[in-house]
């Protein structure tokens, strides 16, 4: 978020606060995408306190309740995930600043912060019973657009490996969706997507949810559209230094569900993987050598 919406207002009335209010006041300062993501209740657990304090700062700024405070946000994060050129001129700043190397280095350090947030024990849970869930479905829908396509991708390519029926949503012409019309309940769909959240994979998992199919989200909020309407969900971060969102822990998240099926696929599993093995052999698909001779 570009600028925080009641920085100047909040900083104004500090000083005149109680402590307990100085302590919701900071974490709106300190967390404004939160704000808009997550609910009141969750807020004031995460700053250690009761709800009620989050109403009263609330009103003490002006407001009639804390849910105009949120309204606020999410319309300042609805234009800050839409806003790439706002946001690349703030990286180029910084980047001119501080240097190309140390930016790289930034990101590099917020991908692997990212990546181990997913090592905690309840992330750990979730992939538990993602992979679980995906291993009985009949057939697995992939759906990812736009920056999300390559996570979705991902795992449709290591499910179609084992052998566990895999459609990815990508038809050409407009056609991409027109296989989850054949999904049930026995099926599952496995859908991506992160701010800014494209319309038609919203709308597509709703179709198949209406269908009975059981929806499976990567996104990165638990108040996400995916999330609110998901059977489970897997949570992932996205914030970067760069002026673009991060998608290296979604693509994570997908490559770690497909290791975990195949590793429920047992005799099938590995007879696909072998089937798979002599085809590629018989094409002559990879290079046997990593010596590779140049062209004089």
């Amino acid at each position: 978020m570009e600028k925080n919406p009641l920085e100047e207002t909040i900083l104004a009335a500090f000083d005149g606060m109680s402590a307990q209010l100085q302590a919701a006041a900071r974490y709106i300062l300190d967390h404004p995408r939160d704000i808009a993501l997550l609910s009141m209740r969750e807020q004031a657990r995460q700053a250690g306190l009761q709800p009620a304090t989050m109403t009263r700062l609330a009103k003490h700024l002006g407001f009639d309740g804390y849910e105009d405070i949120r309204s606020l946000y999410r319309a300042a994060v609805r234009g800050d995930a839409a806003n790439f050129a706002g946001r690349v001129s703030e990286q180029a700043q910084h980047q001119k600043l501080k240097g190309d190397q140390f930016l790289a280095g930034e990101m590099l350090m917020t991908f692997g912060r990212q990546a181990g947030s997913l090592a905690e024990p309840g992330s750990l849970a979730r992939f538990a019973e993602v992979s679980t869930r995906i291993s009985a479905a009949r057939e697995v829908y992939c759906l990812g657009l736009r920056s999300s396509h390559a996570s979705a991708w991902h795992l449709h390519y290591i499910l179609s490996l084992i052998g566990k029926r895999s459609t990815l949503l990508d038809g050409i012409g407009g056609t991409g969706a027109d296989s989850i019309g054949r999904a049930g309940p026995q099926d599952v769909l496995v859908a991506v997507s992160v701010l800014p959240y494209t319309r038609a994979t919203i709308e597509i998992a709703d179709y198949a949810r209406e269908r009975g199919v059981c929806l499976i989200a990567i996104t990165d909020s638990p108040v996400a559209p995916l999330a609110q309407s998901a059977d489970m969900a897997l949570i992932v971060q996205t914030d970067s230094p760069s002026f673009f969102h991060s998608m290296v822990p979604a693509f994570a998240a997908a490559e770690i569900v497909g290791a975990l099926v195949a590793g429920h696929g047992g005799d099938e599993t590995l007879l696909a993987l072998r089937e798979f093995d002599e085809r590629l052999a018989a094409l002559g698909t990879h290079l046997t050598s990593r010596n590779i001779r140049k062209t004089p």
